[in-house]
């Protein structure tokens, strides 16, 4: 490389760089400065010197949109429903502020100015930030920009909401509530699916898409292997979220409940469904089933997601520990249920310090001592 040369084009004087990136293809750029020239010139040496720093400058004029495309391109391996959240937020929120923005203008300030602009709750700013965040990292990964400047951007905190826990006493209430609707024909399949989500955990896709074929009632197991969520208004299969096929334990008293329900059934047919027999949708079941039953029963506002909380804290209750959990509600690893259900672990070691309390010998006391009708009887540990 030498100093920039000084060719003149119609009478105006243009300064030239000429250099050979690390692949070897000779490259230029032209500028109206000597100053604006060397200054690039200095910037290509220097990166150049460090080839994994080096950043051909045609590659990062691609607009934000669209590498935002390319990006949403190579997604195949999501979820469709979480693929859809993505193209949402790309269409709504990056593509209008960055659409025609080059990768190479895109600043970390302005990253910044323009998340701490957005009037959503803290989860939802996040979600917007994280997106945008994945869509710059592969541009630094392809080699279009040498830093991710979305990286270290400040982000609203979010306040964990306090889950709600019903009791058992609760779940069967709701359950024989939720029975009475939309028609009493189809009352004991929404009662069982209350009581399969409040001590099973299913997610509700999950749930609307179990068929017959993945219960076997004989060991009192299910299998959780697909999904059916709606996206976009129409009903689509998916896998389960961790991608993974896991069994689930059924409760004793549930068997019989699901015996009946899936009388007469084939095992690829949903055991769930409408009153003619249509897939369900988790906002016309809302509507026309539990919303009315939980309005019956005084738990106004309650959710079918809070029933896999609840799953979780009647599972603990009744003595399971963290890999159990872990297994029955489908997580990736047992650190992520401590961190989503840790309030209940805490409140099990009370349990297990009372039945440690009760292992010790029957006539030993910490003093030494026991008071029997106001008198003082020695005793000695181990007799």
């Amino acid at each position: 490389m030498s100093e920039p040369e000084k060719p003149i084009r119609n009478g105006k004087v243009r300064w030239y760089v000429r250099y050979f990136d690390p692949s070897g293809r000779r490259t230029s750029r032209t500028f109206d400065r000597k100053v604006d020239a060397q200054r690039f010139l200095r910037q290509v040496e220097t990166s150049i010197r460090d080839t994994n720093s080096y950043i051909d400058p045609s590659r990062s004029k691609i607009t934000c949109g669209v590498f935002a495309d390319k990006w949403l391109k190579t997604q195949g391996h999501l979820k469709p429903s979480t693929l859809a959240r993505y193209q949402g937020i790309v269409a709504k929120w990056i593509k209008p502020r960055w659409g025609n923005v080059p990768l190479s203008k895109v600043a970390h300030a302005d990253v910044a100015e323009w998340i701490s602009g957005i009037r959503l709750s803290a989860a939802s700013v996040q979600y917007i930030h994280r997106v945008m965040y994945l869509i710059l990292e592969l541009a630094v990964r392809d080699g279009r920009i040498p830093r991710n400047p979305a990286a270290g951007v400040r982000l609203p905190k979010t306040l964990k909401s306090e889950k709600v826990f019903l009791t058992r006493d609760q779940v069967f209430a709701l359950a024989d509530a939720a029975a009475q609707y939309p028609i009493p024909e189809i009352g004991q399949q929404n009662r069982a699916l209350v009581l399969l989500l409040a001590f099973c955990g299913l997610r509700w896709g999950e749930a609307a898409g179990l068929k017959v074929g993945r219960v076997d009632l004989l060991r009192r197991r299910l299998t959780v292997a697909e999904t059916l969520s709606e996206i976009g208004g129409r009903l689509v299969w998916g896998t389960p979220k961790n991608h993974q096929h896991r069994s689930v334990p059924i409760p004793g008293f549930l068997v019989d409940l699901l015996a009946e329900v899936i009388s007469g059934l084939s095992p690829d047919d949903l055991i769930f469904t409408t009153w003619r027999g249509k897939p369900l949708r988790n906002l016309n079941w809302r509507r026309d089933v539990f919303d009315k039953a939980a309005s019956d029963v005084a738990l106004d506002g309650l959710t079918p997601h809070e029933l896999r909380h609840t799953a979780a804290s009647l599972a603990v209750s009744a003595g399971a520990n963290v890999k159990a959990v872990q297994r029955m509600l489908g997580h990736a690893s047992a650190a992520m249920t401590l961190d989503v259900y840790s309030g209940l672990f805490d409140d099990d070691l009370d349990g297990v310090a009372e039945r440690l309390n009760q292992a010790r010998p029957a006539e030993w006391y910490p003093s030494g001592t026991r008071e029997t009708h106001g008198e003082v009887i020695e005793l000695r540990p181990g007799r």
